[in-house]
């Protein structure tokens, strides 16, 4: 028999017993002529488990102490670590238990109650194995002791935090929601529930709880630099700023405002301050993979930066969570792509896509084919060419849609750089408030009221972005989608299509670290499903709208002959020709899309047919050749 009574010194012997008892039979039981099925073996184990250490008296941390001794002398005997886990879940499981010392059955006894000192035990324990990075021992000590206290509020918020660093982004989410639910002045959880919104892509849904924390506590940097990071998602780049400035006056040389600030200075153009810091940001924190990750969209990577190289892989070599890993894979997939290294370009962009694929929810290829089918249902030509009461005779919206990455940050650059033009940049109106009226939206064409309702909201949206330009870009990638129901708002609004080889454009999705919500973009074949039904809703607006209305802008033509281009998109817009257009790179203004750098270079046709470099890996999406 093992001890019957121990502390927490001896709990590590008694796990190690347990596992040295399994080990030999797990290797010898076909020599002794026992059975060698695997269930079997599994029986005799938690018969053996029930017989020693069912009578022992455990609490809570001593049981926790036996079970982990007992894991890793399994591990340290080479057993498979998917092998070690489930093993050791069922010996929590059947430890945790009441049996009676005769029969070995289960009966409804819970453990004795475990008081204070033991769930700080296991605090202190959880807290330990997360700052060796050991993030599974780490979420099973909190959920000891939420077995123990369910209404716990740092235990919960702690289990949170190891489950966002296993990328289990949806359960964290969960775990913080119910921590503020019980303690709403909890500070922390409120900023760990801020961050996980941000990082799943719900930037508007994320300032509430930063605001808090940070109401709760004003002195809370973390919070303080995670609410600029939001704001900067949510266009809000003043307000972004002040956040990171506020940041540093408490804490100098904190590498996370740095780098916001890096990201605010790029966005507006300013790439040498941008470059200057992240410089400081990587030698305030020269670990910290967001700041390390920033130099390759700052300019082009060359061969002189492979110390750069060897620093961002042995970072993401490290054992980072997965959205940090994530950031260093994009970057380093943007320098060998640079290099012209395509095959460790790809591996880079592959690794860092799965990796960022575990925040977002799963694409549903079928709910999105059934959207398509709706709006073509519903918006024929001849519900589109009938008088729409409640529209607006305005012409300031000017609707620059497409494909993500097919060069609509160019068309809106060239425009905006008109003196009577605006850019809006991506404005969030219309997916809203698509969104809020999508069972209509999906049945019927929108009502007089709601189209009169939607157009003077959308106007003072337009007028709050500039109050004289004649007309206001709003380049929402995502507009295209709803090109008929906008149009019975604005039916004398102009929109302007770019189309991309889809090949090209697809692959740059797959290439850039979009927002989590935008989850067809972390995979292949999404993205060719995605493009399809893009591109079937497009072929429908085209045909349905009124001639006059959309124009399309083929971007290999563009690039190759932009003044042509150029004067005939002015004219569509309604704009007289201005040669300032031309000069688009030299115009200052905020670019928030992933083309922040190259819309401030010149024209450069290096990026039409690139996918060919990458043909040999890129399989699912050579179904889209010659889809224009």
């Amino acid at each position: 028999m093992l001890l019957k009574w121990f502390d927490a010194r001896e709990a590590t012997a008694v796990g190690s017993a347990l596992a040295d008892q399994f080990l030999p039979e797990s290797a010898t039981a076909p020599r002794r002529g026992k059975s060698n099925d695997p269930q079997s073996q599994l029986k005799r184990f938690l018969q053996r488990v029930d017989q020693e250490a069912g009578p022992l008296k455990l609490n809570v941390f001593t049981r926790a102490k036996l079970a982990n001794a007992f894991r890793w002398r399994l591990a340290e005997a080479g057993l498979e670590t998917e092998t070690v886990n489930e093993l050791t879940r069922m010996l929590v499981q059947r430890l945790a238990v009441k049996r009676t010392p005769d029969s070995g059955s289960s009966t409804a006894a819970a453990v004795p109650a475990a008081g204070p000192r033991q769930i700080q035990g296991l605090l202190a324990q959880g807290n330990e194995h997360g700052a060796r990075g050991e993030l599974a021992q780490a979420r099973e000590c909190f959920a000891q002791v939420l077995e123990i206290n369910p209404s716990h509020v740092v235990a919960r918020n702690n289990l949170g935090v190891a489950l966002l660093k296993l990328g289990r982004y949806q359960e964290a989410e969960e775990q913080f929601r119910r921590a503020v639910g019980s303690k709403p002045g909890y500070a922390e959880g409120q900023f760990n529930l801020g961050t996980v919104l941000r990082l799943r892509g719900r930037f508007v849904e994320s300032e509430a709880p930063l605001r808090r924390a940070l109401k709760l506590n004003p002195r809370h940097t973390e919070a303080q630099v995670s609410l600029g990071l939001t704001l900067i998602l949510n266009a809000r780049l003043k307000d972004a700023r002040e956040c990171f400035e506020r940041a540093l006056k408490g804490q100098p040389r904190h590498a996370g405002a740095l780098s916001g600030l890096r990201q605010v200075a790029s966005i507006e153009g300013r790439f040498d301050e941008a470059l200057e810091l992240y410089k400081r940001a990587v030698e305030a924190d020269p670990k910290m993979s967001s700041a390390w990750a920033a130099l390759p969209a700052l300019r082009k990577m060359t061969a002189a930066d492979a110390a750069w190289r060897d620093r961002a892989e042995a970072l993401a070599a490290g054992g980072l969570a997965p959205l940090e890993e994530a950031d260093l894979r994009f970057a380093l997939g943007k320098y060998y792509d640079d290099l012209g290294d395509y095959a460790r370009a790809f591996s880079s962009y592959q690794r860092a896509n799965e990796l960022h694929g575990m925040a977002a929810d799963p694409y549903d290829r079928a709910e999105h084919t059934a959207f398509v089918d709706d709006m073509i249902r519903v918006y024929t030509r001849e519900a589109l060419g009938a008088p729409q009461p409640g529209g607006s005779d305005s012409t300031r919206p000017l609707f620059v849609v497409g494909m993500m990455r097919s060069g609509t940050s160019l068309v809106e650059q060239i425009i905006a750089s008109h003196p009577s033009a605006f850019g809006a940049g991506e404005l969030s109106f219309w997916a809203n408030a698509m969104r809020r009226q999508e069972t209509t939206l999906r049945r019927e064409l929108l009502d007089t009221a709601t189209r009169k309702k939607l157009a003077d909201a959308y106007l003072e949206v337009l007028k709050a972005q500039s109050a004289t330009a004649a007309r206001v870009i709003d380049k929402a990638t995502f507009n295209s989608d709803y090109l008929g129901p906008i149009h019975t708002v604005f039916p004398h609004a102009r929109m302007i299509h770019v189309r991309r080889d889809p090949i090209d454009a697809c692959l740059s999705c797959y290439f850039q670290q979009f927002p989590a919500s935008l989850n067809f973009t972390t995979d292949l074949s999404n993205l060719a499903h995605y493009y399809r039904e893009h591109h079937r809703l497009i072929e429908h607006w085209r045909s349905v709208l009124p001639r006059g209305v959309l124009l399309d802008v083929p971007y290999a033509e563009l690039v190759a002959d932009p003044e042509r281009w150029t004067r005939a998109i002015l004219e569509f817009a309604g704009l007289e020709w201005d040669p300032r257009c031309l000069e688009f790179q030299q115009t200052q203004r905020p670019v928030l899309t992933a083309s922040s750098w190259q819309v401030r270079q010149k024209i450069y046709k290096g990026s039409v047919g690139r996918w060919h470099n990458y043909r040999k890996f890129i399989g699912p999406l050579l179904e889209l050749e010659g889809l224009a």
